[in-house]
């Protein structure tokens, strides 16, 4: 699947400090400690209704992750999947009385140009869940090869506790995981499973539902199998960051993970567990069930600059729940201005100092909000008395633009 493009990111004088990142699995900031290569795993879309203000704050995070280790030195091999086939898009799809494949493509497109639009840095590998279809079989049997996968009437599970370490990313009791799992698509009730949380990881054909035929048989993939056979194949075990949105972290990684554990036989699968907070707006969390969403594409056709969609991103950390409002949106607006107006004057104040504090801040769990208000503070000196640095001004762009992502010329 084609990814997107991105304009070159400016390389800044020095380097970076190492990154630190509140690791949901430990419940603690620590190191990243990649090697020279940074590999990194995204969850994705489910292309049904592309892309809102919840999808691109988590992006927009990642995305600042991935040029924080970029400023440290590290290469980043990142990788991001699409669900381009899931129950959600099939309702849509006869909701809508449209071809299920039709919605995918053209969503998944909206989602490319808004996220070339924000100045979202692509992944190495952009995966659809249909065209991985082959692998996940041959990781399916491979689970039935380590007699971790059983039967139920002809649909396939795997066993979760066939990982010791099965519950040790969110840490929750079986009673809340069982809760979840119900509320987020999960069949703990079904007769025939052995534990309430195996989860399936290759479901029959339906009738008129798609399916493919594979040595497993005629049908489709469960949900978490998909992103565990896509990281393996191509960033295998373990990768330094698995992250989402903080509603994948169960059931979708912490079952995601005991597939992945069992069938490397090795821990951990990943080092770093990060997970985004969830937007709200109209008093709710945004979400597609919900109906209450604030669409990229719907802004910047209305003629808002996605830099200034970015920054009233940024502005938020991205592990704290927030509310999406017009008075944010337009306080970024006013940001974005105030900062291409500096950074257009012939001189200001010395970029130096503003580069070592916003480095300090972006490596201590990407505080973007302080870095955003440091950003602040030389603008407002440049716009006011100047400077006598002839080249701050054109250094103070970069910086935006190289570790924030937000492009003012």
């Amino acid at each position: 699947m084609k990814s997107w493009q991105c304009e070159p990111v400016p390389v800044l004088p020095g380097q970076g400090l190492a990154l630190r990142l509140f690791d949901t699995a430990t419940r603690e900031i620590r190191p990243t400690a990649p090697g020279k290569t940074a590999a990194m795993y995204v969850c994705g879309i489910t292309p049904y209704d592309a892309t809102h203000i919840g999808h691109a704050a988590t992006y927009v995070a990642f995305d600042v992750l991935q040029r924080s280790w970029r400023d440290s030195g590290h290469e980043v091999k990142y990788v991001q999947n699409v669900t381009d086939i899931d129950d959600p898009l099939l309702e849509r799809a006869v909701a809508l009385g449209q071809d299920w494949r039709a919605i995918a493509e053209r969503e998944t497109e909206v989602f490319r140009e808004d996220m070339n639009a924000l100045n979202v840095i692509p992944p190495a590998y952009y995966i659809g869940a249909v065209e991985a279809i082959p692998s996940v079989a041959d990781h399916v049997a491979r689970l039935q090869e380590l007699g971790a996968v059983y039967p139920v009437e002809n649909d396939l599970y795997f066993s979760v506790h066939a990982d010791p370490r099965f519950g040790s990313v969110t840490q929750l009791s079986e009673a809340q995981m069982i809760a979840e799992f119900t509320e987020r698509g999960g069949d703990p009730a079904r007769v025939g499973k052995r534990h309430p949380l195996d989860c399936l990881v290759w479901q029959a054909a339906r009738p008129n539902e798609p399916a493919w035929d594979t040595h497993l048989g005629h049908g489709r993939p469960g949900w978490h199998i998909e992103c565990v056979a896509i990281a393996l194949d191509y960033l295998g075990i373990p990768i330094d960051v698995q992250g989402g949105g903080s509603d994948l972290a169960f059931p979708h990684h912490e079952m995601g993970t005991s597939e992945a554990q069992v069938l490397s036989t090795s821990w951990p699968y990943a080092r770093h567990y990060v997970h985004t907070a969830m937007v709200a707006w109209q008093g709710h969390k945004m979400s597609k069930s919900r109906g209450n969403l604030v669409f990229v594409s719907h802004l910047r056709r209305d003629g808002v600059d996605p830099m200034a969609i970015r920054l009233a991103l940024l502005a938020h950390h991205y592990r704290g729940d927030w509310t999406w409002t017009q008075e944010g949106l337009f306080a970024a607006v006013e940001r974005l201005a105030c900062w291409r107006a500096a950074t257009a004057v012939s001189s200001g104040p010395s970029a130096t100092p503003l580069l070592k504090r916003v480095r300090e801040l972006l490596s201590d769990d990407m505080q973007t909000p302080t870095a955003l208000d440091a950003i602040d503070h030389w603008a407002s000196e440049a716009n006011a008395i100047g400077g006598s640095d002839n080249g701050a001004p054109s250094q103070v762009a970069k910086i935006c633009d190289s570790l924030l992502g937000v492009r003012l010329a």
